[in-house]
């Protein structure tokens, strides 16, 4: 009969080992939270679970009390350092990871984890358990025995090793019976045990080799060759035997602890589930998904003219369905359908798969025998009435994507009133994904066929037009069948968190936006470009040979290891910042070794240009579109936790406006012809605006009512002189303040940003409150407001969790207070200009006129406007940019026309 197997984790010491084994390297989620214990802890768990099957498990954590080593000796573990907080704040986590796991945690008062776990492992090997103590402790050698093994989990590569006696000899030299005395004489620094000075490892297995016991060392001292050992043992006699005392694990403490509790059980998957997503450990939540089997569902392949007439039928008398497309490529503006996919009932879901001229997988993917779909346009005149009806309405997941490929293939799709992506991202932007697959595991704790799964990655990577369209239609349907589901989970959240009216006023309106400023695109000037790529490549030249002859050698320039051997030991310059890895040579710190030395400026100069260069001049033109010869930028809706949109293919929002170069680059996006011009309309100030209609401060509300510049009144109050008496540098200050405070910036950030003392920054910014106390009021209730809720608004009720602002990790909660205050300011802007968007959107469209919306950046928004429509675009857009939402202070608009983008502005 096969013995019960019992786990007996410490789990203090496996603590500690996972925390330091990534030390270096720590793993930092998205909130700043170091899961580094937490993560290492787990895996050491589930290896455990997985190759060694556990019939019992538990484990075993040390209290604070003091133990009866500490009454004997007080010095005992007293030059022990104080747990690192980074790893304290991870304790409580472990413990929720091992209740969720539905792991026994044993904590005794008074006892040591150590004693806990010899006296459970004794009382079990009593009924004949076969008993694993995990740790690399070496004072549980001395328990092992033909029931009792030790299970040492290994670190920094190296495997976990079983230790029986056999075991422990070969890795000391002595069996377990003479391990008490071999600690004895070694003591153990890390427990501050004292031992016998000056003995060690080997002296101590030597001795033990030739006396066999410390009482037989001490009987025949005078066989001891070596008078200096000799004496050591001699005036360290009381302390071998206290250490003796210190090292022996107390197995005969009665222990009311029944071994059937320890009985491993199943874990909580759920809950589990979500604590894992919570703390980021993606790799390991496959594991405990729900493993729903397609037999569940029922998907159907429509290959035949005659189910697609009965398909069309079904789908005409739906008043609401789900559609998916598949296709050809990522990007909407090249991507070519290869099959659609609806559902409109739970588990139901139906796969046309289409074959395309235009496809060019067509004929040589498959063989003439073989079936490759139904004529793509032929099933676009069946399903257009449908997608064009604006009764139906319409669900979809990322559906922006799809609108804009079938708006290319010739179908406007009307009544999509539902978008399963920008629902969850409204019910909950500080989710990190928002994609189906993440959706459908938080939602539905269900694992969806990955992509990669049917395409591959890499250079392997095929189209979805060269899979089988068995496989493409069980991932298709699928995916239909789960984005109906989302709906209607995420329908009712939106509806008890009041949140439907954004959705519906603000967010899903902003899809049809958003997807024609793609479908329009912009014109690049090339040739501009081009001229610009060779004057950088000049330049970064002559760069890289002055920081050559700065250097006094050859080096690889973007080698952080070479480069900081240049500056730290051959120039000697002072290290200001250490990584894991060694001094760091970030931006920060070449920005302040600029002040001693010249090599790190023109090592600043050389890293923008070669970015700017890389990613936007040389790039730029690669991304022209070859059908339309403009450039496509792809905005996305559910990044930024504040609201605020961003884009990629090129990533607008990061082209630099305070660089020389950076407005070069604005100076490459052109009209269409000369027959157009770009309009540019940019929010003045509008963040300030929001925070004076939030805090409702007066003397910031009179300066905007007023028109004054508001970096010159705030200079005035802070500094307590006349606005006409404000220098240039008083109102940089100012300026720095009044952005930097609405950012939770405190005195060590402005100290930095201003280059002056902390002391001075922590007067300017007392001064910044006495003018404006109104603000400081606002900043004091939003966050209590969060600490009491859970969340902030911004004015249209878009809501930002803050589950960190309890965290007990300061670093953490003090990045969700700065979060508190900066999100419903921002967040506002990002409403006002998505409301703005909108409305001028369908103005364009009400009044008929040709031009077009190409860009939004920040609070900017730009237009390809026809020379004859100028005057009426500069009206219309300014009215509806500064009418979006009502504040207590005029909103300003900038509005500028030009030849290319840089002149607009």
């Amino acid at each position: 009969m096969q013995r019960k197997k019992l786990f007996l984790i410490d789990g203090s010491a496996l603590a500690y080992r996972s925390y330091f084994a990534f030390v270096k390297n720590p793993l930092i989620n998205s909130r700043g939270e170091n899961t580094s214990a937490i993560f290492g802890f787990l895996n050491s768990l589930l290896k455990i679970i997985d190759e060694h099957h556990p019939d019992y498990l538990a484990a075993v954590f040390d209290t604070p009390e003091p133990t009866f080593r500490h009454k004997i000796y007080p010095e005992y573990k007293a030059t022990r350092q104080k747990m690192p907080d980074e790893m304290s704040e991870q304790l409580p986590r472990i413990r929720q990871v091992l209740e969720a796991l539905r792991v026994p945690i044993i904590e005794i008062p008074g006892l040591e984890a150590d004693d806990v776990m010899g006296s459970l492992a004794i009382k079990a090997a009593q009924q004949n358990f076969e008993t694993y103590l995990v740790t690399a402790d070496k004072d549980f050698y001395q328990l092992v025995s033909p029931n009792i093994k030790v299970y040492d989990p290994g670190r920094a590569g190296k495997e976990s090793e079983v230790l029986d006696e056999e075991g422990v000899v070969r890795k000391i030299g002595l069996p377990p019976s003479k391990i008490i005395d071999y600690l004895s004489l070694m003591g153990d620094s890390s427990d501050n045990v004292p031992g016998v000075e000056g003995i060690g490892p080997k002296t101590a297995l030597e001795l033990l080799q030739q006396f066999d016991s410390l009482d037989q060392i001490y009987q025949h001292l005078d066989q001891i060759g070596r008078e200096s050992l000799r004496n050591k043992l001699e005036q360290n006699r009381e302390l071998a035997y206290l250490s003796r005392q210190l090292v022996t694990l107390d197995t005969h403490t009665p222990l009311e602890i029944d071994l059937e509790t320890l009985k491993r059980h199943e874990p909580d998957r759920v809950r589990t589930f979500q604590l894992l997503k919570e703390l980021e450990f993606n790799s390991l939540l496959d594991r405990f998904t729900a493993t729903e089997k397609t037999s569940e569902v029922k998907y159907t392949t429509i290959t035949t003219q005659e189910q697609l007439d009965q398909f069309v039928a079904q789908l005409k008398s739906c008043s609401q369905f789900t559609f998916d497309l598949e296709t050809t490529d990522v990007d909407a503006m090249k991507a070519e359908i290869v099959g659609l996919s609806f559902c409109w009932k739970e588990g139901e879901a139906y796969y046309i798969p289409t074959v395309s001229v235009k496809t060019k997988s067509g004929a040589d993917l498959f063989s003439v025998e073989r079936f490759r779909g139904l004529p793509l346009q032929a099933v676009l005149r069946q399903l257009a009435p449908i997608f064009q009806d604006e009764a139906i309405k319409k669900s979809g997941q990322n559906v922006k994507y799809d609108l804009l490929v079938l708006s290319r293939a010739g179908v406007e799709v009307r009544g999509v009133d539902f978008d399963t992506m920008i629902a969850s991202y409204v019910v909950n932007p500080s989710l990190r994904q928002h994609n189906l697959d993440a959706l459908a595991l938080t939602y539905f704790n269900y694992q969806k066929i990955p992509t990669k799964e049917l395409i591959g990655v890499g250079k392997k990577q095929i189209s979805m037009a060269e899979v089988p369209i068995e496989e493409v239609s069980r991932y298709a349907c699928e995916d239909a069948d789960y984005t109906q589901r989302l709906r209607h989970v995420l329908e009712p959240m939106l509806i008890q968190y009041d949140l439907k009216k954004l959705f519906d006023d603000v967010e899903m309106p902003l899809v049809h936006v958003l997807m024609e400023m793609e479908r329009n695109g912009v014109s690049l000037d090339v040739p501009l470009l081009e001229k610009m790529s060779r004057e950088l490549s000049q330049r970064l030249d002559e760069l890289i040979e002055n920081i050559y002859q700065l250097a006094g050698q050859r080096f690889n320039i973007n080698s952080t290891k070479q480069l900081a051997d240049i500056l730290f030991k051959k120039l000697g310059l002072p290290v200001k910042k250490k990584t894991k890895t060694g001094p760091s040579t970030d931006v920060d710190v070449l920005e302040e070794l600029a002040k001693e030395h010249q090599l790190p400026r023109e090592l600043l100069e050389y890293r923008q240009l070669s970015k700017l260069k890389s990613t936007y001049v040389d790039a730029l033109p690669r991304l022209i579109n070859p059908e339309t010869g403009r450039v496509h930028t792809s905005y996305n809706q559910t990044v930024a936790a504040t609201g605020r949109l961003s884009s990629s293919d090129p990533n607008l929002q990061n082209i630099p406006i305070r660089t020389e170069l950076g407005r070069k680059i604005r100076e490459a996006f052109i009209p269409a012809d000369d027959q157009h011009v770009i309009l540019d309309a940019d929010y003045s100030q509008i963040e300030l605006r929001i925070m004076a209609h939030l805090s409702q401060d007066p003397m910031l509300i009179k300066a905007f009512q007023e028109g004054k510049d508001i970096h010159r009144e705030t200079a005035a109050l802070v500094f307590k002189v006349a606005p006409e008496e404000v220098t240039d540098e008083m109102r940089r200050r100012a300026k720095e303040v009044n952005f930097g405070i609405m950012y939770g910036m405190g005195a060590y950030g402005l100290a930095s940003r201003l280059e002056i003392s902390q002391e001075e920054a922590e007067m300017f910014i007392i001064n910044y409150f006495a003018s404006y106390p109104k603000i400081q009021e606002f900043m004091m209730q939003t966050q209590e407001f969060a600490r009491k809720n859970g969340y902030v608004t911004t004015l249209l009720n878009r809501r930002r969790y803050l589950p960190d602002i309890h965290s007990d990790n300061r670093r953490v909660r003090e990045f969700a207070e700065r979060n508190a205050i900066n999100t419903p300011i921002q967040g506002t802007a990002a409403d006002l200009i998505k409301v703005a968007m909108i409305n001028i959107f369908r103005r364009i469209k009400a009044e008929r006129l040709a031009s077009k919306m190409i860009m939004q950046v920040h609070d900017e928004l730009v237009f390809e406007v026809p020379i004859a429509e100028i005057d009426r675009m500069k009206e219309l857009v300014r009215h509806e940019m500064e009418q979006a939402i009502e504040l207590s202070v005029p909103i300003k608009v900038d509005v500028g026309v030009g030849r290319n983008w840089l002149e607009a502005h």
